[in-house]
């Protein structure tokens, strides 16, 4: 008698159906707890899926970590993925259920050389020591796309998906960047991930938490490369809960953990809720841009955006108010980059919604185009003093890529008060372009991607150099700028200057 290639339920699914050795359940089967026909006992044994739930991939074995870095190294760079990456740029795990699945030997191994991929360049170990920190990632990133199964349509898959997507972002390659994260989009729609039955209280709110996740790398990631959006929040779906809580849990608890309704305390949650805004802000730059609209419809949408935006902030609780105090606090609990992360997208937000003013209120000076143009310089400048504050606070150092980008704008806002400030301005300024490029200069020994920031305002100051007058003006160009954070801008005008090494004396700094 021939036997089965497939059990009874991978037959109905019309999937493929895996086993690590005979005699054993099905790695789907396995995953859910469910009768396989083709294993020799009726109940399949669990297996630990708090951290990569719905998963295809087979757990590591002793032999097979070998062929990623000693388990000492791969812990470590595993902590550097934690600190430097995670919830600052994506949320895709429960921290302590990867610790422990990792140093089991459980952990997928698509996800350990991801998160490696990224994480490599903050290391200090002496295997690194002769390698260029951007290059430090490349073989663990092709492995990782080695391993990529896309008919795995799993959460395993998802995350692996989010952190090649990442990996391209870092690189500079947003066509990379953006058919992975379309594909984990896809992927977590097909599973209705929100919705997605989960084993225990970590694993529910794991699916919550990377669904939007998602949802919020579709808005920024979609728009610089002007493409239509993939995902739909669902207003049914509750927010991330708050960090600390979700930190505490583990997997033994089950559903026995009690949850709080209110959200509003997760900074993740929070920058949720922003991300919306966000969402709408790039909506408008792109159609003022593109369409005709008239003063009183830009003044009317700008008003509505800046009034949420006033709003957001209001509504936070007070111990996630902008204050020296909670920056410490967050720190203590080991939260603090998280924190920055959550204000720098607010200010960013901020000196995107109200940067055309800054040429405005040159051009035609009223006094709401000089309010909101303050409100830009003043987006800016906090957006400066808490990355500052970030590197003086330990345990809130930012050092991921987007904030090269978001640096950047902040540094062209500076440019113009170098421009067309008055004295005691222009020298606080310059004192802030002097910081923020070093700032620059140390993310790009980090991120090739930086390269492209560098480039970006470099051909911003050669626009300013050919007319001062239009440089600010919020035209395609400017548009393109501001949000297409991974891709070169073309030379805005015409009248090339000669090229020639740059550095901060061309803007006035010595």
């Amino acid at each position: 008698m021939r036997l089965a290639k497939a059990c009874s339920i991978c037959r109905e699914r019309r999937r493929k159906c895996d086993i690590r050795s005979p005699g054993l359940p099905c790695t789907y089967c396995s995953t859910r707890n469910l009768a396989c026909t083709r294993a020799e006992s009726v109940k399949a044994p669990s297996v630990s899926d708090g951290s990569t739930p719905v998963s295809r991939r087979d757990a590591l074995s002793e032999s097979e970590i070998c062929t990623l870095p000693d388990q000492p190294l791969c812990g470590d760079l595993v902590q550097l993925y934690f600190d430097y990456v995670h919830d600052k740029f994506h949320s895709l795990f429960h921290r302590p259920s990867l610790m422990e699945d990792m140093h089991r030997g459980q952990a997928p191994e698509i996800l350990m050389y991801g998160m490696l991929a990224l994480s490599a360049r903050f290391s200090s170990h002496p295997s690194f020591v002769d390698t260029d920190p951007r290059e430090r990632g490349r073989g663990f990133a092709k492995r990782c796309e080695e391993l990529l199964d896309l008919n795995d349509v799993s959460v395993t898959t998802i995350q692996a998906c989010v952190l090649l997507g990442a990996i391209g972002v870092v690189d500079g390659k947003p066509a990379s960047e953006t058919i992975y994260y379309a594909v984990a989009c896809r992927i977590a729609q097909l599973l209705d991930l929100p919705n997605c039955q989960a084993e225990n209280r970590v694993e529910q709110e794991l699916y919550i938490r990377v669904w939007w996740t998602l949802c919020m790398i579709d808005v920024w990631s979609s728009t610089g490369v002007r493409l239509p959006r993939l995902l739909t929040p669902k207003p049914n779906t509750p927010l991330p809960m708050n960090e600390a809580t979700f930190l505490r849990m583990n997997r033994a608890q089950g559903f026995a953990v009690e949850v709080e309704s209110d959200r509003a305390s997760s900074l993740l949650a929070q920058m949720v809720l922003l991300n919306r805004i966000l969402c709408e802000i790039n909506d408008f730059n792109i159609e003022a841009a593109e369409k005709s609209l008239t003063p009183t419809d830009i003044m009317d949408r700008i008003s509505a955006l800046s009034a949420k935006l006033d709003r957001w902030l209001a509504e936070l609780p007070t111990r996630l108010h902008d204050t020296r105090a909670n920056l410490l606090s967050f720190a203590a609990d080991g939260l603090g980059q998280l924190f920055v992360t959550l204000y720098l997208g607010y200010y960013h937000y901020g000196q995107m919604l109200f940067y055309r003013f800054l040429h405005e209120d040159l051009r035609n000076h009223t006094p709401r185009t000089h309010f909101y143009a303050n409100k830009c310089k003043e987006h800016a400048v906090r957006l400066c003093e808490m990355i500052y504050s970030s590197e003086e606070v330990p345990g809130c150092d930012v050092l991921y890529n987007m904030v090269g980008h978001v640096l950047v704008i902040a540094s062209t806002v500076q440019i113009h008060t170098l421009l067309f400030g008055v004295d005691e301005s222009i020298a606080q300024a310059r004192r802030r372009l002097e910081r923020n490029f070093c700032i620059l200069t140390r993310l790009r020994g980090l991120w090739p991607t930086l390269d492209v920031c560098m480039e970006r305002l470099q051909a911003f100051h050669r626009a300013c150099r050919r007319s001062v007058d239009t440089s600010f003006c919020m035209d395609g160009w400017m548009v393109r700028f501001l949000v297409e954070f991974g891709n070169p801008v073309s030379e805005r005008g015409v009248g090339e200057v000669g090229e020639k090494p740059w550095t901060l004396e061309e803007i006035g700094i010595s």
